[in-house]
């Protein structure tokens, strides 16, 4: 059963916009005529290729994260998405008004040790997650899914070694009519790994 008492914190999309102005000239100038129409871009290095895009269904994504161990590198994996109901998504909130028209999405990420120190504490693996619906952050919502069937709390793994799995979940409310989930994973400071999923 989902804990009662969760505090909603709506979390303010992180999206950045990058805006390039350019400035409207009648015609070309003499300047803009001795460059080449189109300049060879450089190829993406290997570690911008491995960082970030859409992967497949099941598809499992390399990331590296800092824990308190030192750096660990896992194989993270959105496996589903579980949607509850409005009335579901009411009961996890202090006010009612904030999760109308809202469900709860669960999101199951299997995360595989492969490479690092063996973990002595909890992991912070989770912590790179996020659930957008139709293109907008949905709201997290702290604590709803450590409960949850299949899901294990972060906290608890207390020992982690190389090729170990846990399934770690996140729980946030989206909007009830989205036709589109996606489950964000992402490296601190990297691009986000993007698995999607059909709404309801």
């Amino acid at each position: 059963m989902l804990h009662q008492k969760t505090a909603l914190r709506v979390a303010a999309p992180v999206a950045v916009l990058a805006l390039a102005l350019t400035a409207c000239g009648g015609g070309e100038d003499k300047a803009d005529a001795k460059e080449p129409a189109t300049k060879p871009e450089a190829a993406a290095t290997p570690a911008e290729a491995a960082s970030g895009g859409e992967m497949a269904t099941g598809e499992s994504a390399e990331g590296k994260v800092e824990e308190e161990d030192g750096k660990v590198t896992y194989d993270i994996t959105a496996m589903k998405v579980d949607v509850g109901t409005e009335a579901e998504a009411q009961e996890l909130v202090q006010d009612k008004a904030e999760a109308k028209g809202m469900v709860l999405a669960v999101a199951h990420l299997k995360f595989t040790h492969k490479g690092g120190p063996a973990l002595t504490s909890d992991s912070d693996a989770a912590d790179g997650t996020s659930i957008w619906a139709d293109g907008k952050r949905g709201a997290l919502l702290i604590g709803a899914a450590d409960d949850a069937p299949g899901c294990e709390d972060p906290y608890d793994v207390e020992s982690w070694k190389t090729g170990e799995s846990h399934t770690f979940c996140d729980s946030y409310l989206i909007p009830a009519n989205a036709k589109e989930m996606e489950v964000r994973w992402a490296e601190e400071d990297g691009e986000p790994f993007i698995w999607k999923f059909p709404g309801q």
